[in-house]
């Protein structure tokens, strides 16, 4: 699902089981498209060995879930009968289901009714099949999703009998990509489809190469769609089988998604959530921008979300840890694998190197690969990270990039974004005092630091939030989605800590990786920085001038001390100042 929300779509399918035998995973799986992912989803809803019970029970499911659109089927058999019967107490027929919808829920759902432009097993009578779909939309249907086909030229001529037959719903053509020749053959025979002379003489020559019928397939039926859209049909409705490959190669052909898989258009700076009550949400703290899934586990218990102002995060507070989805993804070996066994300090940085040059697609505070906008400063990223300065998050200045930009750009493509430099490290500490003078002597610099205790020290004037992002669009209040604030930081410290305890728990208890990083979670800080006078890109690299973790190179051993530190206490040649701090430990956020 989070590839397919690199494609763009306007929705995906979720498909469900005969009798919902699946029920519950195919709500859930909904829930967190929806919610997780903002992705728009459209259920499948069968009539098949269901009673109106088990409808009731999946409609209320999709709409807690946050779901708009419903696909109303009669549905195949079950494997075990051979033909079709309707359920006791359930529908026989995919129009009654969609009244049955439109009944209940008015006009909370879209409900979209299956057409078959080249007839479907039990009926092929193409006059009594557009009957039924006449009766589909006039019972509510509000789209059509045609069964897959081949025959541009056939389809074309079914949508006019539609639109003579008074059927003016959008009817959505769909596409199946061509994965293996077999299983173009196989699909095509099922669906009972028209294959063109033209494609059986270009694929069976490559039909034992799959990669060459993938390229082939690639291209007729990028030729195919583009002749749909070339009629005034501006919408796709690709069968991707759980298979992403194909479906990408052909938006690619015909130029609808962005070379870097991305979004197009996003409504946002971080990825919406479409979840229940969620829709609205567009205020968040930066401290998640790459741990969305986290943040909204974290929030899902708030009865309502920020939108145009950040309010108080003590009420209602930030989820517990324990929840499904917060700690550290992956298997001990499947982490040891990616992030390999470290014993130094130096060993560490490199890591984060690797991650900040997208030799590695994640660490284990950002499930996703760095963003194309870290571009502008990866080279003193890269520079701070070889000096042991740890970035784990990080935006650069923009000042004033119109809305369409493909790296910074959001909201309506009218506007203008800014955003203020932020950066997010874990500092050894014996240099934290020596930054934390540096920053106060710069008053456009504003800062949180905290330990794994709780000790916080910070120089930002209140606990109210401080804006790093926003917008500016014709007809609009300031949209400011992205801020920094004292409460929800000190929630994130909280599992920011947690992760890094998750990684060493990957390694043996008595293993070198193991303690060193148990020793950089124990002692050291999480610090931001927010740079707030937002024309200055790189000036908030120059807080780091001359500072350096000493003897990064040198292997960690366990139980050695010096100086009240383990054998590779960190050293700067920079006189060490005391620190403003703000009271001498941090609330609790939970």
């Amino acid at each position: 699902m989070d590839r397919m929300h690199g494609l763009g779509p306007a929705f995906i399918d979720v498909t469900w089981g005969a009798g919902g035998r699946l029920s519950h995973l195919t709500c859930e799986m909904v829930n967190v498209a929806q919610t997780v992912y903002g992705l728009e989803t459209c259920m499948h809803l069968t009539c098949t060995d269901m009673e109106k019970s088990k409808v009731d029970d999946a409609l209320r499911e999709a709409y807690k879930a946050g779901c708009t659109n419903i696909l109303a089927l009669r549905g195949d058999p079950p494997r075990e009968k051979e033909k079709w019967v309707a359920t006791e107490g359930g529908f026989r027929y995919a129009k009654d289901l969609v009244k049955y919808i439109k009944d209940h829920y008015g006009d909370h759902f879209d409900i979209g009714v299956a057409g078959y432009p080249e007839g479907c097993d039990d009926q092929q009578d193409p006059e009594i099949l557009m009957e039924h779909l006449k009766e589909k939309i006039d019972a509510g249907g509000t789209f059509v999703v045609t069964q897959m086909f081949y025959d541009v030229d056939n389809f074309l001529a079914w949508v006019d009998k539609c639109r003579a037959h008074g059927i003016d719903a959008p009817i959505i053509p769909g596409i199946m990509p061509i994965h293996t020749h077999a299983a173009f053959l196989r699909r095509a025979n099922w669906a009972h489809c028209r294959i063109p002379p033209k494609w059986t003489e270009l694929l069976e020559p490559v039909k034992n190469d799959d990669a060459a019928v993938r390229e082939v397939g690639k291209g007729l039926v990028a030729e195919m769609c583009q002749r749909i859209i070339d009629a005034g049909i501006m919408q796709l409705h690709f069968y991707t089988m759980n298979l992403a490959q194909t479906t990408r190669m052909v938006l690619e052909e015909l130029g609808l998604i962005s070379s870097d898989g991305t979004p197009s258009k996003k409504p946002l700076p971080w990825r919406q959530s479409l979840g229940l009550n969620r829709r609205d949400e567009d205020v968040r703290p930066i401290f998640w921008k790459n741990r969305n899934k986290s943040y909204v586990v974290r929030t899902q218990d708030w009865d309502e979300f920020p939108n145009g102002r950040w309010g108080d995060a003590r009420s209602p507070a930030f989820g517990e840890l324990d929840a499904y989805g917060i700690g550290l993804k992956g298997t001990n070996e499947q982490n040891i694998k990616l992030w390999g066994e470290p014993r130094s300090v130096s060993d560490i940085a490199e890591i984060f190197i690797k991650f900040l040059k997208k030799d590695l697609e994640s660490l284990p505070w950002s499930e996703s690969p760095i963003a194309g906008e870290a571009d502008v400063i990866k080279p003193q990223l890269i520079d701070i990270n070889r000096r042991g300065l740890l970035t784990i998050n990080s935006q650069p200045a923009v000042n004033g990039v119109k809305a369409s930009d493909p790296t910074y750009g959001w909201g309506p493509t009218n506007g203008y974004v800014y955003q203020k430099a932020y950066l997010e490290l874990l500092i050894s500490p014996n240099i934290i005092s020596e930054l934390i003078s540096r920053i106060e002597r710069q008053p456009d610099f504003t800062f949180y630091a905290v330990n794994k205790r709780g000790d916080l020290k910070t120089n930002a004037p209140g606990d109210g939030p401080n804006a790093v992002t926003w917008g500016v669009f014709p007809g609009k209040e300031i949209v400011q989605p992205t801020i920094v604030e004292t409460i929800s930081f000190l929630a994130w410290k909280d599992e920011a800590y947690r992760l890094g305890d998750d990684w060493a728990r990957c390694h043996p208890a008595t293993s070198p990786s193991r303690h060193l990083i148990e020793h950089i979670m124990g002692t050291w800080y999480l610090v931001n920085i927010v740079n707030n006078d937002f024309h200055q890109t790189h000036a908030i690299f120059s807080l780091f001038d001359g500072l350096e973790v000493k003897g990064m190179d040198e292997p960690f051993h366990a139980g050695e001390e010096v100086n009240g530190d383990h054998a590779i206490a960190d050293r700067t040649s920079n006189h060490v100042n005391g620190a403003h701090t703000n009271g001498a430990s941090a609330p609790n956020s939970r």
